[in-house]
């Protein structure tokens, strides 16, 4: 197999993926002196609509009946403005054995373009749950293992926020956080006078306060999801891309579908990738000594169990079994609201993308204990003035203009993440008999909440609706249909690290216990999946994963 190398197809090092962690993985290891080929299954889209007004959309914003039949599972999450950055359905079809959402985005820069922003890190009794209380296998880090990669991390990409001093949500390197408005500091100051086990702080969130590196601060327009044009918030492609193209070390191509990783059972090691080209349905084959896996958890997974060989018959170094499984994502529930009657004279500047945050305050030591569900949760929320869009009006001429352009009341929304354990049932699998346009088999899906996911959700609805009556809101009230598994688009856990080969299938440096030179970084590594946003540990862990792998590298060990 080696003998087919050319010097055009073969690289030092490969990266499938150029989403989040894909693009990190690209920063670090062309700044580390690797020539790196970065393989992304999509194509580089312009930020089209990234300025548009809803009157420059022929149906405001919405998506037409023929694109929602196209997309019955991602029109939950995109409209007309972001649409493109959202696969269709019809086109990229899989299986959901029970219903699951699996949210992607086929482009250059993957999610990082339509994430949600919200970076929290993982604390010391995050890396430590599994092992306490018996769910999953325990984690081969911990935080003290991590705390520098997430400095690194966090003033590379700008995360504004403040310090508070949590143990069980750590403070970081931040920028100045995002004002609270007025009736999400008197919610703040209402918790903290009636609740001795909770506080309200700033969202931690990847958009910028002040001037880093070429990117503009954000400007408050809410249309993140298109792209930005001020680079205002983190993404690959204003950020660890281009850095990655500076280092003269970067080749990106597009329109490339990672078919599977090439096994060599005499070195014992991955020896490439053999690809699919979108555009002319061609397959070839590219080489390195170095690949990391970054394809989303889902997409990683289904790489490599497509490489199978006499080695590896189940997949690629899935000597354990474990590949595919330990499926998890965030619980959600759908959201608490209420109204509050005062503080009318206050207003805001702009659409701002800052949130509030009540972390986790249920499990973490004797006075929080609950004897409901293990773990925990988080609440995010937003405060605002009721507008034209949202309030009741009546009548019309002058006086109708005239209550549509006066503010109404301020009312909150609130909305729980919660932690999903590590079940092995929950798992992806390939269907070998339904293939997809590409001759690909086509992803299955099983998942489901078990009961104390169920509980978790009862108890954040709840606790919520009880958080805000306290405070003198109104009208309070919650929507009791949780959505269906995957509306997080928190996926995690196909390839989980761990300290046995037998029970897992990255080491501490997410190396493949079985292959050494294959690395994983996507949310797929992840052991257990707290209840913070998990994207900054990704990166954490990539740029943390890249060090060891370019040490090994230029020591001539890979």
């Amino acid at each position: 197999m080696m003998k087919t190398q050319t010097n055009r197809n073969t690289f030092d090092a490969i990266v499938v993926g150029s989403g989040i962690s894909g693009g990190w993985a690209a920063k670090e290891l062309t700044e580390g002196g690797l020539k790196t080929l970065v393989l992304e299954r999509g194509a580089d889209k312009e930020f089209k609509t990234s300025s548009n007004n809803p009157w420059d959309f022929k149906y405001r914003n919405h998506l037409t009946k023929e694109e929602l039949k196209e997309r019955p599972v991602q029109s939950s999450h995109c409209d007309a403005g972001n649409k493109d950055f959202y696969v269709n359905d019809k086109e990229h079809p899989y299986i959901q054995e029970k219903p699951f959402k699996w949210i992607r985005g086929y482009q250059v820069g993957g999610r990082s373009l339509t994430w949600g922003r919200l970076s929290y890190r993982l604390a010391d009794i995050d890396f430590k749950a599994n092992k306490i209380d018996g769910h999953g296998v325990d984690w081969p880090i911990r935080y003290a293992d991590l705390e520098k990669w997430y400095d690194y991390v966090e003033e590379y990409v700008g995360v504004s926020g403040s310090l508070e001093g949590l143990e069980h949500v750590p403070d970081g390197v931040f920028l100045p956080p995002i004002p609270m408005n007025a009736v999400e500091k008197h919610l703040k100051e209402s918790v903290s006078k009636k609740y001795t086990d909770r506080v309200i702080i700033n969202g931690r969130v990847a958009n910028l306060t002040q001037y880093k590196k070429g990117r503009g601060r954000c400007m408050y327009r809410n249309l993140c999801s298109r792209g930005c044009p001020y680079s205002g918030y983190f993404n690959s492609n204003t950020s660890t891309l281009v850095d990655a193209n500076n280092s003269g070390k970067l080749t990106l191509r597009e329109n490339s579908i990672v078919k599977e990783v090439l096994y060599d059972k005499d070195s014992a090691k991955a020896v490439g990738v053999t690809i699919i080209d979108t555009v002319t349905k061609k397959e070839m084959n590219y080489y390195a000594r170095i690949i990391f896996l970054n394809a989303s958890t889902i997409g990683t997974a289904s790489i490599l169990l497509n490489s199978v060989s006499e080695t590896f018959p189940n997949g690629l170094g899935n000597s354990s079994l474990q590949i595919g499984h330990n499926l998890m994502d965030h619980i959600v529930n759908e959201g608490t609201y209420g109204t509050f009657n005062g503080l009318l004279d206050k207003y805001y500047k702009g659409r701002s993308p800052g949130t509030i945050y009540i972390p986790r305050f249920q499990n973490l030591g004797y006075d929080t204990q609950t004897n409901d569900f293990v773990r925990g949760y988080g609440i995010q929320g937003k405060g605002e003035r009721e507008n034209w869009q949202s309030k009741p009006t009546t009548g019309f001429g002058a006086e109708l203009k005239t209550q549509l352009e006066t503010p109404g009341k301020w009312k909150i929304s609130l909305g729980g993440r919660g932690e999903v354990l590590p079940y092995y049932e929950n798992k992806i699998s390939l269907d070998k008999n339904n293939l997809d346009q590409w001759g690909l088999p086509l992803v299955k899906v099983h998942f489901e909440y078990g009961a104390n996911e169920k509980a978790m959700m009862e108890h954040m609805t709840q606790a919520s609706e009880e958080m805000l009556r306290k405070a003198g809101f109104e009208n309070v009230g919650s929507y009791r249909t949780s959505p269906d598994p995957g509306s997080a688009v928190h996926e995690m856990g196909t390839a989980r690290m761990g300290n046995d080969p037998k029970t897992s299938v990255l080491n501490k440096h997410n190396q493949m216990h079985d292959v050494k030179n294959v690395f994983i970084t996507d949310g797929s590594c992840m052991t257990s999946s707290a209840c913070q946003n998990p994207s900054l540990t990704y990166m954490a862990l990539t740029a943390r994963a890249c060090s060891y792998a370019i040490e090994q590298f230029k020591s001539n060990i890979l």
